[in-house]
């Protein structure tokens, strides 16, 4: 299944191939939380449990990412999008955030991010879908926010709004969180590649689903990547 579409054309679309929305492939809700141990290691197995990752997240916490470009820095608010935030903690905590290519980078619209380098696990994640928050926010410059496919298919898949991007809004598209520090570094991420196919010469994400980092190095070894994400103490 396809994600996040492009906001260029503003087609309203279930697919990040295409330009419109930044939406992303669905997957499914994933239960009962439970409150989140002081340290979080999971990982390793769980990745392909996603039912294990369901811990419930602070009210607000840091996240420091490692890029082929430099680090940055996003803090999350809970109350603006608890679902969202919960489910990124998790991703975080599970140490899913690793080798993780910035697929579609559109410059002066938004950069996308989330489909894992393994078939395997980019496999059990499409199932494990949350469900929709109230949009409480704005999607403002420097904003971090889920893509989606439609009603309650929010998964693994996110994006940076690289302008102010309000429409976004009204179609539920809600911010979780914001880059603190480092918004230069995710401005220089590489953008050659532009929209996903079909729309555009970029990657397609059904490949990158079913054939993952082998793919993308291969056809796109320009792209810029997440090297790991790591929560701040």
């Amino acid at each position: 299944m396809k994600a996040l579409t492009a906001l260029c054309g503003f087609i309203v679309a279930l697919s990040v191939a295409q330009a419109g929305e930044p939406q992303a492939a669905a997957p499914a809700s994933s239960g009962t939380q439970t409150n989140a141990p002081a340290q979080a290691p999971a990982g390793g197995a769980d990745l392909k449990d996603p039912s294990k990752l369901n811990a419930k997240a602070p009210e607000t916490f840091k996240v420091r990412f490692e890029t082929t470009k430099g680090p940055f820095t996003v803090e999350v608010t809970r109350s603006l999008a608890p679902n969202g935030a919960d489910r990124f903690y998790n991703l975080v905590r599970g140490g899913y955030f690793e080798d993780i290519a910035l697929f579609r980078v559109v410059k002066g619209f938004v950069c996308q991010f989330g489909i894992h380098g393994d078939p395997e696990v980019s496999k059990v994640w499409r199932g494990a879908q949350i469900p929709d928050d109230p949009v409480k926010g704005s999607n403002t410059r420097g904003t971090i926010t889920f893509a989606t496919a439609g009603p309650n298919t929010r998964t693994t898949q996110l994006f940076i709004n690289y302008v102010d991007n309000a429409r976004l809004d009204s179609m539920g598209f809600a911010p979780f969180g914001k880059v603190v520090e480092g918004m230069d570094v995710v401005d220089k991420f590489n953008g050659e590649y532009g929209e996903g196919a079909p729309m555009g010469r970029g990657p397609d994400q059904s490949r990158i689903q079913y054939e993952g980092n082998a793919y993308l190095k291969k056809s796109f070894p320009n792209l810029d990547y997440i090297q790991s994400a790591t929560l701040v103490e």
